[in-house]
């Protein structure tokens, strides 16, 4: 029995060291996606060198680097996609090495300052990480600049005094709340005030930050930035709270005049201005009113206390409510909830955007989509093509050369634009998906808003007809402004909309009932869907001319055109003569696909007369027309019912699929893309001089590109298709580790602060070495006494691999380097 026993251990242990040797192999050549790896990695012993304590106790957190935002004299800022929950998140990449202990102890103060802040509009920390002598910070990511840059934005044009207080009230309350806390903050400037596209404030960098053992207790370390000192500071006297009263006030005069409070050639004539109070110019009366003012000089005075809120307050209880509002609707990154510290899994991948189709025979790159601009999103439409970006810009360009566009560009104009081009008029607005029509587009924001433009011919616009048939910039659908929007789908010429609170939207052309409204009529403005009693709809899909829902429980519900069953409505027996069953040609409200019932469908791609689903096992089916060999199953003929495809997919897991005109393109988990159907005009991505034209047509699933990518997002309509390829190259993992550093009971918690896109810059090229006494931070430049931190544009890198992680010499992802 014990041998029998040992015999059975060895034949495991020698299964097992198969199957790594396996994993290493698949691994090295590329051919497993990486969360696979990690799934089987993770099944393994520790042989790999993974360290210390048992997976189950780990919380993995996967990191994917964009770009590197900055570089200091310590390190870098680099912007980072976490995928559990799809958010932007900045590390601070400090190495050890170069600091002194001082300094050292300041980073640490900053951890263990801001893990214990918890505010909307303060930058939240989220978790630390050590990697030898690097120490990683990640911190809240935000995507709007910050308020020095704001300023010189204005170009001189004055702030109107709406938006100056709608800034004052989250600036004071972020002070307040570290007051309270017992933290002076010692360096408020406008460089270290943040934004968000959404206009939400965050106030940063805790470098030089001090807790204080009560609000009469007094500081005497002289730090700071000259022009934002108080009097106390530049006498080289103890100061408090007060000081960081003053600093907000000198930020607030600059908001008011555009121009620094204290201005002068040296430091010394600075603080004798400071002192004296003599600031550069008067703020503008004619233009701000007089309790606005006031709060200006009572700041300075220092005497602001209870100033704010008896200044303004039915302003500031709906300011405290819309910032309230604008932090809920914004993506949180999910924090550790383990007793032990995550785990980060950090993937340098490269990613990069093709399309083809419309004349384009094999797969052309679009050099437009790298760094901070790759692609996260894409969609094709008729006539143009649209990708969101892993940063939330919105591009959009034309398919084809010369042709009139009616505003589907959102550019504003009627030109064709060959290459992708930003959206300016969303500039400000954190684009979360897009959709495209035959010859409009719609976009989600972060806010949960939509927004429309382009050809409004059968009022899919949705603005009931007020600006014509042609809106060449994006307008705000007014409709879902108390209706948060959850998800858009465009047919060639309607729209549907999921809610977040699950209720359906179409409008559009009717015509075969594909609005769902129980008639054809034509709606220009939002319809409410009925929903069958018991059905959520999780998703909706829009073909050419019918839609899909499909519920929460993996159900699908058609409405529209089911010409050739491309809705899946006929209730046909295959395999048995003259039993075809009563065809549906249509139907107007939403209907059971009941030879889809059997399955659990977890996503549908109609395309413009055939269809295909996957189910939660991964399995792809196929319905509709049949005359190119579009639905996969080595023939031409007409099939009555849905089809399981195997062959070339047997034993694979298919991600993503999409279908256009008369052609399938498909992606499976192994990281191979497959199409067949109408080669036509370059359907396939098929060279023509190897016999892929017209008049060629895969029936089966033929593998294209030539070499293995993971497929984030694959688009086809029409002729065209355009999709996301990304291969792993690096990937290292991290243990949360402080290394003996010791920075305060407060770490670990991480703060609970709602997260927008912020970009914490906190690497300066100024002075820091205020030890105790008089010494001060100073920041020069050629024109006057500070660097601006938001320099660092001209300091990015199109290579989004960290220097840390740039050390490890061979890009191949090897199991002793994860």
């Amino acid at each position: 029995h014990n041998k029998s026993e040992r015999q059975t251990g060895f034949r495991e242990q020698e299964r097992s060291s198969r199957r790594a040797d396996s994993l290493r192999l698949r691994t090295v050549r590329g051919a497993m996606s990486l969360e696979e790896y990690e799934r089987h990695y993770g099944s393994l012993n520790s042989d790999f060198g993974g360290g210390g304590g048992g997976t189950s106790e780990e919380e993995k957190l996967h990191y994917i680097p964009i770009r590197i935002l900055g570089r200091g004299a310590f390190g870098e800022a680099t912007l980072y996609r976490r995928t559990e929950d799809n958010s932007l998140v900045v590390w601070k990449e400090v190495d050890l090495n170069c600091l002194s202990d001082k300094e050292r102890r300041d980073v640490m103060n900053e951890i263990s300052i801001l893990s214990i802040l918890q505010h909307n509009n303060i930058i939240a920390y989220f978790n630390h990480f050590m990697d030898k002598d690097t120490l990683l910070i990640e911190l809240e990511y935000c995507n709007g600049g910050n308020l020095y840059d704001k300023i010189n934005q204005q170009k001189g044009k004055l702030f109107t005094e709406e938006v100056v207080i709608w800034y004052l009230y989250q600036i004071a309350s972020a002070v307040a709340h570290i007051h309270k806390a017992g933290i002076l903050h010692r360096d408020i400037k406008t460089l270290n005030i943040f934004l968000t596209k959404t206009n939400l404030i965050k106030l940063g960098d805790y470098g030089l930050a001090k807790k204080l053992d009560s609000q009469f207790s007094m500081a005497e370390t002289c730090v700071g930035t000259p022009y934002y000192m108080s009097p106390e500071l530049c006498q080289g006297v103890k100061y408090n709270f007060k000081s960081d009263i003053w600093a907000m006030g000198c930020v607030l005069f600059e908001l008011l005049t555009l121009t620094r409070t204290f201005d002068a050639t040296n430091p010394l004539n600075l603080c004798v201005k400071i002192v004296q109070g003599n600031w550069t110019m008067e703020v503008n009366s004619d233009v701000y009113s007089s309790e606005l003012i006031k709060l200006v000089y009572e700041c300075l005075d220092q005497l602001l206390v209870c100033a704010l809120t008896d200044s303004f307050p039915s302003r500031f209880r709906e300011i405290e409510d819309k910032v309230e509002l604008l932090n809920s609707a914004n993506k949180k990154p999910r924090l550790s909830t383990v007793t032990e510290s995550p785990v980060a899994v950090v993937t340098t991948r490269s990613r990069e955007v093709y399309f083809w189709g419309g004349g384009k025979f094999t797969p052309q790159k679009l050099d437009a989509f790298k760094g901070g601009c790759s692609a996260q999103q894409v969609c094709a439409g008729e006539t143009h093509f649209a990708v969101v970006t892993v940063e939330k810009e919105l591009y959009t360009w034309s398919v084809q050369g010369g042709a009139k566009m009616v505003g589907q560009l959102g550019h504003g104009d009627q030109a064709s634009y060959r290459q992708p081009r930003r959206v300016e008029r969303l500039q400000g607005k954190a684009i979360q998906q897009v959709a495209c029509g035959a010859d409009f587009t719609a976009c989600v924001t972060d806010e949960d808003q939509l927004y429309m433009f382009g050809s409004d011919y059968y009022g899919c616009i949705g603005v009931d007809n007020e600006l014509g048939t042609e809106v060449l910039v994006p307008v705000l659908l007014d409709f879902f402004q108390e209706r948060p929007v959850r998800q858009v789908s465009c047919g060639d010429n309607h729209v549907a909309v999921l809610t977040q609170d699950g209720d359906v939207f179409s409008w559009g052309c009717g015509e075969h009932g594909r609005l769902g409204l129980d008639s054809e009529d034509d709606y220009a403005y939002p319809m409410q869907v009925t929903v069958p009693k018991g059905a959520t709809i999780t998703s909706v899909h829009c073909g050419s001319d019918g839609t899909f829902f499909l519920t929460e429980s993996g159900k699908v519900l058609a409405c529209g055109n089911n010409e050739i069953n491309k809705l899946g409505l006929n209730q046909g027996i295959s395999g048995i003569m003259n039993h075809s069953g009563e065809g549906v040609p249509y139907t107007t409200s939403l209907t059971l696909v009941k030879q889809l019932a059997r399955y659990k469908i977890r996503s549908i791609a109609p395309g413009k007369t055939h269809t295909a689903a996957i189910d939660e096992r991964g399995r792809l089916l196929t319905f509709g027309c049949n005359k190119y060999g579009q639905l996969g199953v080595r023939d031409f003929k007409k099939h009555t019912g849905v089809n399981l495809l195997v062959g070339p997919f047997g034993g694979k897991v298919v991600t993503k699929v999409s279908c256009g005109d008369g052609f399938t393109i498909a992606a499976t988990e192994d990281n191979q893309i497959f199409a067949w159907g109408n080669a036509g005009n370059g359907r396939l991505g098929m060279p023509a001089d190897k016999g892929f034209g017209s008049e060629v047509c895969p029936a089966l699933p033929r593998p294209i590109f030539g070499s293995l990518h993971h497929v984030p997002d694959l688009s086809c309509r029409g002729w065209h298709t355009i999709l996301i390829v990304e291969k792993v190259l690096n990937s290292k993992t991290i243990r949360s580790n402080s290394s003996g550093l010791s920075i305060g009971s407060g770490l670990g918690q991480g703060s609970t602060s709602t997260i927008d896109l912020e970009m914490d810059q906190a690497f300066e090229t100024g002075l820091r070495d205020g030890g105790s006494g008089g010494t001060m931070e100073a920041e020069t430049e050629d024109r006057g006494l500070e660097t601006p931190m938001m320099s660092v544009e001209n300091k990015t890198d199109d290579n989004s691999c960290p220097f840390w992680l740039r050390k490890v010499s061979n890009l191949c992802v090897t199991p002793e380097r994860i």
